[in-house]
């Protein structure tokens, strides 16, 4: 009987790595690059590794679509890095800069920032608009993923 496992893609390569359910706590490493699977940040995300991430990944995504210019965009940014720290290995956190990434804007009908969007295997859970401190961030991700 083989153990289940979740598909991950790494946050530094994109590259897809298998890992057992029981050992995503164990500090991961990617199979391509060697670098640490969960980084207790959240990972900027472009088009192409939304879809790794996003898409092919079996871990739900937490992405944050933000822009440069946004004051409630920065002042959530460290809010957001803590709760990376206490969301992982339960869900990936990623960031989408609308500027850089405008189709991924316009594919989930982005229209205030910042607004967070939890995904799983491409399809949106819930999607919540405004800055949120770090407790606020963790319930929704947390209250989202339990009604699922």
């Amino acid at each position: 009987m083989t153990e289940p496992a979740t598909l991950l893609a790494c946050p530094r390569c994109n590259g897809m790595n298998r890992v057992p359910v029981a050992r995503l706590g164990d500090q991961p490493k990617c199979g391509h690059c060697g670098s640490a699977l969960f980084i207790g940040q959240p990972t900027d995300l472009s088009q192409q590794s939304f879809s790794a991430h996003g898409r092919r990944a079996d871990l739900p995504l937490l992405v944050d679509f933000w822009a440069p210019w946004c004051g409630p965009c920065k002042m959530m940014a460290p809010a957001l890095a803590e709760a990376a720290t206490q969301l992982e290995p339960l869900c990936r956190v990623g960031k989408v800069n609308t500027e850089e990434a405008q189709g991924l804007a316009a594919e989930f009908g982005i229209r205030s920032i910042p607004t967070l969007i939890v995904f799983r295997h491409g399809r949106e859970l819930a999607r919540q608009s405004g800055a949120m401190p770090t407790h606020a961030i963790v319930q929704f991700v947390q209250q989202t993923l339990s009604n699922r």
